[in-house]
C-alpha cells in the first residue's frame, strides 16, 4: 500500500522510534501515547486487520511480548501492568494489522469509558451467542 503510514515506517520512508526489530515485525513507540512507554507492534507485511493476519506472524508477536517487551517495559519504566489490544475495522484508524501495548500504572487515569445503557441484556446476549 503506497499510502500506508506504516508500510512507509517498514520501508523507513518515515521516521520511527523502533524498540524491536526482527524478520516478521517492528515494534515502535505510539507518537500519540495514553500513558509512558505506550508501543505499536506493526507486522512487516501489509495486513489490514486480525482476519488477513497469519497465525505464526499473531503468535510471533505474543512471544516476543512475553519475552522480551513486556519485561523490558516493567524493568526500565516500572510499569504494573499492560493492556494489550488491537481493533478491527471499527475503531481502527490505520488499516494496517497492528497491537497496541499500553504500560500501566497505578493512578494513570487511563479507563476504557462506554455507555452502559447501550448494553443489552446479559442472558439476551449469551443466548444469541452459545
Amino acid at each position: 500500500m503506497n499510502d500506508c503510514i506504516f508500510c512507509k515506517i517498514i520501508k523507513k520512508e518515515l521516521p520511527s522510534k523502533t524498540i524491536y526489530e526482527d524478520e516478521k515485525i517492528k515494534i515502535i513507540m505510539n507518537i500519540n501515547p495514553s500513558t509512558n512507554g505506550h508501543l505499536l507492534i506493526i507486522p512487516k507485511e501489509h495486513l489490514v486487520n486480525l482476519m488477513d493476519t497469519p497465525n505464526d506472524i499473531i503468535t510471533h508477536s505474543l512471544t516476543i511480548v512475553r519475552e522480551k517487551i513486556y519485561p523490558l517495559l516493567k524493568e526500565r519504566l516500572n510499569c504494573e501492568g499492560l493492556t494489550i489490544a488491537q481493533n478491527n475495522e471499527l475503531g481502527q484508524e490505520i488499516k494496517h494489522y497492528h497491537i497496541h501495548l499500553t504500560p500501566r500504572y497505578q493512578n494513570d487515569g487511563l479507563e476504557f469509558v462506554y455507555d452502559k445503557s447501550q448494553l443489552s441484556d446479559l442472558d439476551e446476549i449469551y443466548e444469541k451467542l452459545k
